[in-house]
């Protein structure tokens, strides 16, 4: 019974999550741009009877990419396989995929730059002329054998645009770039994403959550979450603008969506290293936490921001940076510094 009764509860929480994510574009917010395009690259496909082009989407995590992949599959009426780059391993790992799909499928790759070269070079033919090599045999007896493969959509993602090699890249058909969502669009999806979690919230608790997801939807989602618990258990349920505040100030994340880690980087640079320039690694040293997680989560948005800058010779902390913890900016603005370090001076 004990288990019966967990397995109903995790499904539960599954078919929650799913009924976050949009089916079409009609539910789809945010991202007006990509979205318009979309359709008029769908409708002409439906309208020739063909396949839509390889599509390949770029941003930062937690911005809808593998959400707009099922909802262009779903507009297509057509089925979608769905893998990693780490995942396929070797050469022989896509040509088992390939040999899978058929007329019409979509296959969508997550994390596309981290195929390996043998992988990759596989989808070239297989992206270009719908066709896949395969080696027989080794040595002087090895023969080359080309195989058909149905027309298909290649749909790629990735938070690393520059890694991809440029045969790559420029085989896809169809290139979107994922912005950050704006405070309005992001209330909009935390107010849908209320309903679904069947939780009360009125538009200043959505605003001031909204202003703290760093731009992000996935981020969004996962503070209305943990919102939630605190107005379920220290309030009346509700998520007003004063249990948004209060449940996010207790969360450590501040009125422009920086956590721990971003203000332990904005005091080690300030008070450790006078503002800097630092290097990565020294700096990632000095508050304990992996280099990889201060380039890939933490540096971009206090680079978006204007709170830190890159020079030669390091990061600095900009004047706005200093603005943020209250503190006032040395007598030479930061901002003027990286000017004079990015010229050499």
């Amino acid at each position: 019974m004990i288990r019966t009764t967990a397995a109903t509860k995790q499904e539960f929480e599954d078919d929650i999550e799913l009924k976050l994510r949009p089916s079409r574009f009609d539910e789809y917010i945010g991202q007006s741009k990509v979205k318009n395009n979309m359709r008029v690259f769908i409708e002409a496909a439906k309208g020739r009877g063909e396949s839509l082009d390889h599509v390949l989407l770029f941003g930062q995590p937690g911005l809808g990419k593998t959400t707009l992949s099922n909802i262009i599959a779903a507009e297509m009426g057509s089925k979608m396989r769905v893998t990693s780059g780490p995942a396929i391993e070797r050469a022989g790992d896509m040509a088992a995929i390939l040999n899978d799909l058929t007329l019409g499928d979509f296959l969508f790759i997550d994390e596309i730059h981290r195929l390996n070269r043998a992988v990759e070079e596989m989808l070239y033919p297989a992206m270009e002329d719908f066709a896949m090599d395969i080696v027989i045999g080794k040595g002087p007896a090895a023969k080359s054998i080309r195989l058909d493969l149905p027309r298909f959509t290649l749909i790629g993602a990735t938070t690393r645009m520059g890694l991809l090699t440029a045969p790559l890249r420029d085989r896809f058909g169809v290139v979107h770039h994922l912005e950050p969502y704006t405070i309005p669009d992001l209330c909009d999806i935390i107010m849908r994403s209320a309903k679904v979690f069947e939780v009360g919230i009125e538009v200043g608790g959505a605003e001031e959550i909204a202003r703290r997801s760093r731009g992000t939807p996935r981020i969004a989602n996962r503070l209305l979450k943990r919102v939630r618990d605190f107005a379920q258990v220290e309030f009346d349920g509700n998520i007003s603008e004063m249990v948004a505040k209060s449940a996010l100030d207790r969360l450590e994340i501040d009125p422009m969506g920086l956590d721990s880690v971003d203000m332990k980087i904005l005091s080690a640079m300030i008070y450790k290293f006078d503002g800097g320039p630092v290097g990565l690694d020294t700096l990632a040293s000095s508050i304990d936490e992996e280099a990889g997680t201060l380039e890939d989560v933490a540096e971009p948005y206090l680079l978006q921001l204007g709170f830190i800058q890159r020079t030669p010779r390091g990061r600095i902390v900009t004047k706005l940076g200093y603005q943020h913890l209250n503190l006032e900016a040395p007598m030479l603005a930061a901002d003027e510094l990286a000017k004079q370090l990015s010229l050499g001076n």
